[in-house]
């Protein structure tokens, strides 16, 4: 490893330092849109006004304090940090870190340096030449594949992708709630390719009826803990989902999954199965004893204990051998069906990019300040974002720019806002082709919230899912 600099720099200064002097040029949110591979060109690009003050990362420390394993040495090789500059670091092991600027959501693509990262167990140490994925269950013929046959042996495809870890915005429940305390970076849009999981069941006689799952397990579990798995409707898996071993154009990184993860496009982050090594055909999803051991929730505990929606007065999640909605709001609205939604596709919802947190900014020549962020809605489309200054007492529609990557990407949107000095609330509320809007905020316990009403959104056991707009509003400062 390089020794540091003399100066003393640390990888986050030289990191900010490289996105001021972007900014300082005018290719904040326009520049990097444009360097895109995105096999077209943007017609529009926003502009940020060069005389913003950068926003600074959050402050606030991260739930586990690094130890000296952490320190980079000649030994341990780059830190966490080092390796990811862009990020704000949760816990050093196992690794979870999110994007520490809100910069991030003015650009069409998210790097790597500015990819959160959500582990529950440590990172692996994998050799992709010793790697297999395993077919097993109710399928014509029972296989391991390696790597190199999901490469060559298949069709590759190429999709456009938020992945946003379910637990993203936790920090804003009140009272709050365990796990790591996520704000508003642990989301990015990434490019993946892979092998398309249909070519893979058809070519194995997989049963891909009406009422059929694929469970998904991770390789990552350390020996006697549980295995990471998530049950996935067969639909979905035939319709879009992969086997990805690359994430924008490069094999995949360590953290984010090498050599090989599930990637189930428009669902959040919890069912993109990282480290993937087996595959089972099942007629219901894992649950019971078959999946547990006496004392170990073995294959269970992340489909039928976590990534629910649990109210204060619930024990446990209701447990279901099979559901037949899959969209996480019908669940949520439909709790005479599903007690407890299971968390699957993602909830429409917009964030801010530019102007930051507590930032001041420079009206242009113009007298405008031009608002840039992203939105998007899971298995469906944005139809509209609107933007607030007053925090959200009025609203005006904002306009979206080319190129759209799809429907599982997010879109990038703009409002050009003409204020006075002083200072401001800012906030955005997208809205999707099914006409659902992000409620406002989010309820108390007490009132026992299972689905979105009355411009709420249910407070949770383990804060899951969030997308209200309240708690993700900026405050702005106009000279």
């Amino acid at each position: 490893m390089a020794p540091p600099a003399d100066d003393g720099e640390s990888a986050r200064d030289r990191y900010l330092k490289r996105r001021r002097l972007l900014r300082a040029a005018g290719i904040g949110a326009a520049g990097l849109l444009a360097g895109c591979q995105t096999g077209g060109t943007p017609t529009e690009t926003p502009t940020e006004p060069p005389t913003a003050t950068p926003t600074e990362p959050p402050t606030e420390p991260p739930t586990e304090t690094p130890t000296e394993t952490e320190t980079p040495t000649e030994e341990a090789g780059p830190s966490l940090q080092e390796r990811y500059p862009g990020l704000r670091i949760l816990s050093p092991e196992p690794e979870n870190a999110e994007a520490a600027e809100r910069g991030t959501f003015t650009t069409l693509i998210t790097p790597l340096e500015e990819f959160y990262i959500r582990n529950h167990y440590p990172t692996p140490d994998i050799e992709e030449s010793e790697w297999t994925v395993s077919l097993t269950g109710m399928v014509d013929q029972e296989i391991d594949l390696s790597m190199e046959e999901l490469k060559t042996g298949f069709p590759t495809e190429t999709v456009f992708h938020v992945m946003q870890c379910s637990g993203n915005g936790r920090s804003y429940f009140e009272p709050q709630v365990g796990g790591n305390q996520w704000t508003f970076g642990a989301v990015g849009n990434a490019e993946w390719t892979g092998t398309p999981l249909s070519a893979i069941m058809n070519r194995y006689g997989a049963d891909t009826s009406d009422g059929m799952w694929v469970s998904f397990m991770g390789g990552e579990a350390p020996e006697g803990e549980d295995i990471f798995t998530r049950s996935i409707p067969m639909s979905k898996v035939m319709s879009d989902s992969l086997l990805a071993y690359e994430m924008n154009g490069r094999a995949l990184s360590g953290d984010h999954g090498f050599p090989v993860r599930l990637v189930v496009p428009g669902w959040y982050g919890n069912n993109n199965v990282k480290w993937v090594d087996r595959m089972h055909v099942m007629d219901m999803m894992v649950i019971g004893d078959e999946w547990e051991t006496e004392d170990q929730r073995t294959y269970t505990h992340w489909q039928q204990y976590s990534y629910r929606i649990i109210p204060e007065e619930d024990e446990a999640a209701e447990q279901y051998e099979s559901i037949d909605i899959f969209g996480t709001y019908e669940q949520m609205q439909s709790t005479d069906q599903i007690r407890n939604a299971y968390i699957y596709d993602q909830l429409v919802k917009s964030l801010i990019g530019f102007p930051g947190e507590d930032s001041t900014v420079s009206r242009q020549a113009d007298g405008t300040v031009e608002v840039v962020g992203a939105a998007w809605a899971g298995d469906n489309a944005v139809d509209l974002v609107e933007v607030s200054a007053d925090g959200g007492e009025s609203w005006n529609e904002a306009e979206f720019f080319r190129p759209d990557l799809g429907a599982f990407s997010w879109r990038l949107f703009r409002y050009v806002w003409e204020p006075q000095p002083g200072d401001y609330t800012l906030v955005s509320r997208a809205t999707d082709a099914q006409g659902r809007s992000q409620p406002a905020t989010i309820s108390d316990p007490g009132e026992q919230l299972r689905g979105i009403q009355d411009d709420k959104f249910p407070w949770n056991q383990d804060g899951y899912a969030v997308n209200a707009y309240m708690p993700h509003a900026v405050s702005v400062t106009v000279e």
